[in-house]
């Protein structure tokens, strides 16, 4: 079996490891709504890609519900 003759630093297990980290995404201003979002994709606020509309977004129904809690 292959078993390591030394233990491997921490040093050395961290230098190797420099570039698993996962970095931010890169966002763009849709060109239609103005909602940041990642680039090549329908927008999720309006559902505009390429000046064209895609899908119709579902409506959030928060104040349907906070009005209802109300009464």
């Amino acid at each position: 079996m292959a078993v390591p003759k030394r233990k491997v630093s921490s040093h050395r297990r961290g230098n190797r490891r420099a570039h698993h980290a996962i970095g931010k995404p890169n966002l763009r201003p849709c060109p239609n709504c103005g909602e940041y979002g990642v680039s090549h994709r329908v927008c999720s606020g309006c559902g505009y890609y390429k000046g064209k509309q895609v899908i119709i977004p579902k409506v959030k129904k928060v104040k349907e519900k906070a009005e209802e809690s109300k009464q």
